[in-house]
Parts: structure tokens; sequence; C-alpha cells
């Protein structure tokens, strides 16, 4: 398997740091509102990116964080007139919802930048005592230039940066060393959330907190850190230099970012109104149709978001989903039950479908071309079967599909997906009907929910559920 790594700006063989185990940390979002379609690309892509990991038989402890401190969030809080916390859980829950529905798995853990003060303020104080950081007027600096490789991962010079290129310049200036050191810690300002430090009452800078999340859940060294290719510098820049002065130890093996997302060939922005959240398109599509369009390209190529390729995305989705119906539906009706000589011979050769998925997937995870193959297969499928096919046989191929689609996160058994939302509404049911004493009809919500693989617990809390 090979991919790109932004660090050494070309492909590489990818070879984890602990065999059989990929450790992989993707920068999650600021959770100050509804999550746009330009935070779902990499929460699509790098989802997908684990999921073939796993199909490939690697364990993998994948950590996605969420930015709950934040000057935006805080902006949002008071304009509200509630607290950081109360915007944060809400758009945290909103942003599950979401996730959801585009079918992304949840992280093996999502930390919370706010669980996890103690852990920064440990690290920045380890990086004063190795004369990395200082402190000035309660605020702690980062000494850029004080690391050597400073730059390696967004190939910039420091020289460049204090002259060419002003506008990328870290701002408070006045106390700084020198204007490119960035902030580790800042103290309060006026109805801001703070934490107690060695400095002053305040908060994180925002660089610090991943790296402290990383090192906590996954440790000192990760095989894989991805998003955005806007974070390459200067989050993931600062990221590095924190880290490796902090740990003495590399990172991060390889780097993966996504590419931009535009909307009508424009930037998206809300001063150009072409601004669109995740929940906005659930209203016009499912949002496995948006899942499908962010695959149809290369995650490195820039990716255009219009309403004619969400509608050729959507027949797209609909090809795949109709030959899965059209298997099951024939393996129904089927007479045979195993296998003929000449249906065998007919399944050994889907072999070379998914030998093309695969090639497509391990030359950087080229998911345009893994759904050619799946379109290839959806072909061969519709061609290659008919009312006398044998269960077995249309059962294999169904089993395929099933296999390759799960891949790409693209659900073409409908009938076991089962929203959170509806989980809860049959709850609320079942508590309704056995208040009402109708026990029979509590027992068959359970009995409902259990054979979509969804198992209720009667706690002293209230009633709580899990997948089986």
């Amino acid at each position: 398997m090979r991919l790109y790594n932004t660090l050494s700006k070309r492909k590489e063989e990818f070879v984890p740091l602990e065999e059989g185990k990929v450790k992989m940390y993707v920068c999650g979002p600021t959770v100050y509102n509804f999550i746009h379609i330009g935070n779902a690309r990499p929460m699509i892509v790098f989802d997908t990116v684990r999921r073939y990991f796993e199909y490939k038989g690697y364990e993998v402890n994948y950590v996605s964080n969420f930015t709950d401190v934040d000057d935006k969030i805080i902006k949002k809080a008071i304009e509200e007139g509630v607290s950081a916390d109360e915007v944060s859980k809400r758009y945290i829950a909103e942003c599950k919802k979401d996730m959801e529905g585009m079918n992304v798995k949840p992280a093996t853990k999502h930390p919370l930048a706010t669980e996890e003060i103690c852990g920064m303020i440990d690290m920045i104080g380890t990086l004063i005592e190795k004369g990395y950081a200082y402190e000035k007027n309660g605020t702690v600096y980062f000494r850029t230039r004080q690391f050597k490789d400073y730059g390696k991962l967004s190939h910039k010079n420091l020289d460049d940066l204090r002259s060419g290129e002003r506008s990328l310049l870290v701002t408070g200036e006045d106390e700084k060393e020198d204007p490119l050191d960035f902030v580790l810690w800042k103290p309060k300002k006026e109805g801001e959330p703070a934490w107690e430090s060695p400095w002053c009452e305040g908060r994180p800078g925002w660089h610090i907190e991943c790296s402290v999340m990383s090192k906590k859940y996954l440790g000192e060294q990760i095989d894989i850190h991805a998003g955005g290719e806007d974070l390459v510098f200067p989050h993931h820049e600062n990221e590095i230099a924190q880290s490796e002065a902090a740990n003495g130890k590399e990172f991060a093996k390889y780097w993966l970012h996504n590419a931009f997302l535009n909307i009508d060939n424009r930037k998206m922005s809300k001063s150009l109104g072409n601004f669109r959240t995740v929940r906005e398109i659930s209203e016009q599509y499912d949002l496995q149709v948006l899942r499908f369009f962010m695959l149809s390209a290369h995650y490195r190529s820039p990716l255009n978001f219009s309403a004619d390729l969400m509608e050729a995305s959507k027949n797209g989705l609909e090809r795949i989903i109709n030959a899965a119906e059209n298997l099951k539906f024939l393996m129904k009706n089927a007479s045979a039950e195993e296998m003929s000589e000449a249906e065998k011979e007919a399944y050994a050769q889907t072999g070379v479908f998914t030998e093309k998925f695969e090639t497509a997937m391990d030359d950087d995870f080229n998911t345009a071309d893994a759904i050619a193959a799946i379109f290839d297969f959806v072909k061969y499928c519709n061609t290659n079967t008919n009312a006398k096919s044998s269960k077995e046989y249309l059962q294999k191929l169904s089993d395929l599909l099933e296999k390759l689609t799960d891949v790409l996160g693209i659900i073409v058994n409908k009938e076991e997906e089962i929203l959170a939302e509806d989980i809860e509404k049959l709850i609320e049911e079942r508590q309704a009907a056995r208040k009402a004493r109708d026990f029979a009809r509590a027992d068959a919500i359970r009995d409902e929910l259990l054979g979509k693989g969804i198992v209720l617990e009667d706690t002293r809390e209230g009633v709580k559920w899990k997948k089986a």
C-alpha cells in the first residue's frame, strides 16, 4: 500500500510502527455551529482510509477530536447569552447526527480539548524547561527558531515567512522574541472560560490541543496524522514543532491532507452566499449521496460541489443499490440452492473486480478508480444473473458487493440501517406502552429493535441502548 506523504511530497510504501496496527489522528471540527460540507470531506475521506486499513486486516486506533474551546465558540455563546460549554455540547451532538447520516464510524476516541487541559499544562511546562517556550505577562509562546526543523511539513522557510509572507505571521507581536513565535497559553478575557495554570488563569492555544490529545490516546509516535490541506500551515507545522520538541521523537510518519472543496467553482464562504451545511444537504438528499459524491474524486484533488454533480452521484449510487436489490429479489425466488459448475466458473471471474478495487485503494486510496471497479462489478452482476441463478451464487455476489461498498462506507442493504433518532422514538413509544400497561406492545418494540441489532438496557437513569 502506497500513500502520498505531505512531509516528503511523494508516495511512500506504508510501513506501520507496529505490525498489524495503525495509530491515526485526524483533526476534528470546532463545534460552534452545524458542520459544513467542507468539514464533511476529511470526515468521509479519512473514515474511508480507516475502513480500508480494517479491510486489509489492520487494527486501527482512530482518534479524532472536537475543539470545544475556541474564539468562535465563545463569540456564539455571548451572542446567545449562554455558556461556551452549552454551545459546544449542543453542536457536538448535532455533528454526531450528521456523521451518522454520512455513515462515518465513531472514532476509537473522540477527545474534547476541555477535558485534556492538565496534559496541555504539563506539555507547555516541559517545553519551557527545555528552552522551547517562554512566558511574557501570562502568555506562553513557542520559540519557532529554537526548533531546527520548523517548516519541514509546509516546506516554508522561516526567513521567507518573515520577509515575503507577512500575512502568515502570528499576531500579538509586541512582547514576542520573534514575530513567528506562536501562542501555547493565553490569559483569560472577561466572560471567557478559563483554567488555572502556573502562568495565569487562562486557556490553551489551538495548536497545543491536538499534540496533547494525540500523545495521550496514541502515544508519542503515530503512524498517520491527517486533515484538510488548510491545516498544513500553521496548525500541523506547529503540532510537529511542539510534539517533537517536547517528546524528542518523530511525531508522525505519514501526513495525509485532502484538497479543498469549492461550490459552483468558487471557494465556499458565507459572504458569497454559497455556504452549505451538511444538515441543509440532508434536506435535499440522502447523505449517502453526499458521501458517494465526496469519494467520486481522489482526495488530493480539489472537488467542486454543484447540483449537477450531486444528481450524477445520486444516479450512480442508485445503480449500485438497484443491483444489490435485484440480487436480493432473485435470491428470494431462487429455486436451486447450490452453485452449478458454470456458476462456480462465473463467480471465480469476479476476482478481477476485487483485484481492480484493491489496486486502486492501494494506490493512495484512489476511491474514484475503486468506484469504477464497483461499477464494472455491478454490470457483471446484472448481465450474469437471472431467474434461474442459484441462491448460493446470488448470495456470494451480494456478499462481495456489500464487502466492497462497505469499505467506501456505502450502504447497499438499507433494511439493516436504523438511525439513532428512530431508536429513540421507538424507546419513547415502548415507555408509553409500559406506562399504559400494554406489555405486549412494549415487548414487541424490544424484539423489533433486537432484530435490528439494538439491545435495550433498563437502568435507574432510564433506558439505554447499544449495538449488539
